[in-house]
């Protein structure tokens, strides 16, 4: 890697500086350069704890467009600043290995996700899988979901996975502290950190606390190591670290070839993005056959402690020479999931004749539009009219498509991949739409 073109990239040094608040004072790696690239100080480096906080995300009904009322949580984690950098670089000397990894397994298409030289985004990648359906139907299709990826990663697989990139034995003293700190982390919880500083758990106290120089002084942080909590679990590692999914991909690589290649003797093609993935297989006399022996590869990992898919998300279809899609999980097993009647995968939809997005991500788009709306007619007076108004329509409408974007843009680049369907239906003329919306929570 030339390490001087990367420290001197914009977006690199621009994406390594960040405004929150940690237990060190900020800075980004051209500040960090000198210390994080000497390996004894990496090696003798003591990492904080990790800044741990559950990021609730609210589920929607994809018809009613309702808020569900169990959401969905996940935990995240953020390091301090000179962690984060140490993690930064040591991910791109990792990735530059791990994708010329890729090229020489035969399988750069395979992985999709967290990926420094695919250039390609969800739009490219489930075009790529509906033109294989189109043209190998009649075919079958499985998509899939891994159950607590990050938090069921084996470390002692991840630690033989990194050995064999490096071509090592053992890990060199400095990858192994960096590998130590990801499997042997700790954290220290936000609403804990808050009330040190006095303050409740509220958006605008997390602000707060996100403007100060330390997230507590160096005295409080040694008299309270009570709070830190260590993970001593041999699986897992924290998401939402610099590194976190450039370990998770490393930790698929050979279970990728593993698949890949499998599925390559079908016929098919293979697609995995972090936890979810999709298996296309023309249909042939033992196609059925086969799509069991991937299953029972499936099983195979699961078995070893590796991988564990979620029955309740994986689904297996069939599309027929008329462009009919049947959900036929019942005849690999009996858990998978037949309430599906379309393919589902990276926030799109395809029921075998047409491209759509997801119910749920229309759903969610209109929700918070809807939302946003009832706020700001809330305030509505007749000397200042709707105050805000404007970043609404910048944010839910055709008038911020353009310069920094929206939802809206997404769409329109979506569309331009499937000129022929209606990707764009649902999310048409919103300046009429919010202007009827202001209208009528104005009234009410």
């Amino acid at each position: 890697m030339d390490i001087d073109k990367w420290f001197n990239d914009k977006k690199v040094i621009q994406k390594s500086k960040k405004s929150y608040a940690h237990f060190d004072l900020r800075t980004n790696l051209v500040k960090a350069r000198n210390y994080i690239t000497n390996t004894k100080n990496v090696t003798h480096h003591s990492f904080y704890p990790f800044i741990q906080y559950d990021l609730k995300y609210k589920r929607f009904h994809k018809v009613k467009g309702k808020l569900q009322p169990d959401p969905k949580d996940r935990l995240i984690c953020y390091s301090a600043h000179i962690d984060r950098c140490i993690y930064q670089h040591y991910s791109a000397l990792l990735n530059e290995k791990y994708n010329l990894r890729l090229k020489r397994n035969g399988i750069n298409n395979v992985p999709v996700a967290y990926r420094t030289d695919l250039y390609c985004n969800n739009i490219d990648i489930f075009n790529q899988a509906v033109n294989f359906i189109k043209k190998h139907r009649p075919c079958y299709v499985m998509i899939g979901d891994f159950t607590d990826f990050f938090g069921k990663i084996n470390h002692q697989y991840l630690k033989k996975r990194l050995c064999d990139l490096l071509g090592v034995k053992r890990l060199d003293t400095d990858y192994y502290a960096v590998f130590k700190s990801i499997t042997e982390y700790s954290t220290w919880a936000l609403k804990d950190i808050l009330k040190l500083n006095h303050l409740k758990d509220t958006r605008a106290n997390r602000k707060k606390l996100n403007s100060k120089r330390r997230i507590l002084p160096l005295s409080i942080f040694k008299a309270n190591r009570s709070h830190i909590q260590r993970h001593n679990s041999n699986q897992g590692i924290p998401q939402g670290s610099s590194i976190s999914a450039c370990f998770a991909n490393i930790y698929m690589l050979e279970i990728d070839k593993e698949i890949n290649d499998l599925v390559k003797t079908y016929d098919g093609i293979y697609r995995h993005y972090s936890d979810d993935f999709i298996i296309i297989l023309p249909t042939r006399e033992d196609t059925q056959q086969n799509m069991e022996h991937i299953i029972q590869l499936f099983n195979y990992y699961h078995d070893k402690g590796l991988l564990q898919l979620q029955p309740e998300k994986t689904q297996v279809f069939k599309l027929d020479e008329r462009d009919n899609l049947g959900n036929i999980g019942h005849l690999f097993n009996p858990k998978l999931n037949e309430l599906k009647r379309n393919i589902n995968f990276l926030g799109f939809s395809f029921d075998g004749k047409k491209v759509t997005l997801r119910g749920k991500t229309i759903s969610k788009y209109h929700y918070r539009m809807k939302h946003k709306a009832a706020g700001i007619a809330k305030g509505y007076t007749k000397s200042k009219g709707f105050k805000g108004s404007d970043k609404l329509y910048k944010l839910y409408s055709e008038r911020g498509a353009n310069g920094k974007g929206n939802f809206l843009t997404y769409v329109q680049r979506a569309k331009k991949k499937f000129p022929d369907d209606p990707i764009d239906s649902p999310v048409k003329n919103n300046m009429v739409k919010i202007r009827r919306l202001l209208k009528k929570y104005k009234q009410n």
